[in-house]
This record gives C-alpha cells, sequence and structure tokens, in this order.
C-alpha cells in the first residue's frame, strides 16, 4: 500500500457532523465562560482598585484558564471543519 505524501496530512479521527456541532457547542459556552471572567478582572480593574490590587493575580489567572480552554476547543474545531 502506498504511503500517504507528507504534503497532505491524513486526519486520523474525523469528526462526525454531530460531533462537530457538540464541539461547536462547547467553543461556545467556553467563549461565554471566558468573557464572564474578563468581564470580572475588568470591574476589579475599573471598581476597586488599588485597594483590592492583591486579588489581581487570582482572576488574571482565571481570565488565562478561560482563553486556554476556549482556544484549545476552537483550533480542534477549526481542524476538523476542514
Amino acid at each position: 500500500m502506498a504511503q500517504p505524501l507528507p504534503c497532505f496530512p491524513q486526519k486520523n479521527n474525523v469528526m462526525t457532523a454531530e460531533e462537530i456541532k457538540e464541539l461547536d457547542a462547547k467553543v461556545r459556552k467556553a467563549r461565554f465562560v471566558l468573557s464572564q471572567k474578563a468581564g470580572a478582572l475588568h470591574d476589579l480593574i475599573e471598581d476597586r482598585l488599588p485597594a483590592d490590587y492583591l486579588e489581581i493575580p487570582a482572576y488574571a489567572e482565571e481570565t488565562f484558564l478561560a482563553c486556554k480552554a476556549w482556544d484549545e476547543l476552537n483550533k480542534k474545531l477549526i481542524e476538523n471543519k476542514i
């Protein structure tokens, strides 16, 4: 059997239309969560600084993790929509 050409990568796990739809819903939910986290960080900065500056790392970490989760799901969705 012939080997696939390296310039044409093979997809090992092809997702069904239903799986892509579910993944799309997860991406949208992750985007909502990251918006909420970013909004909370914004509110901290706008309304509670400098008094609550010690809370910045926790809010920033939550926002970062939410963005990372969205990014990973979104990349997977983009890969599988092609």
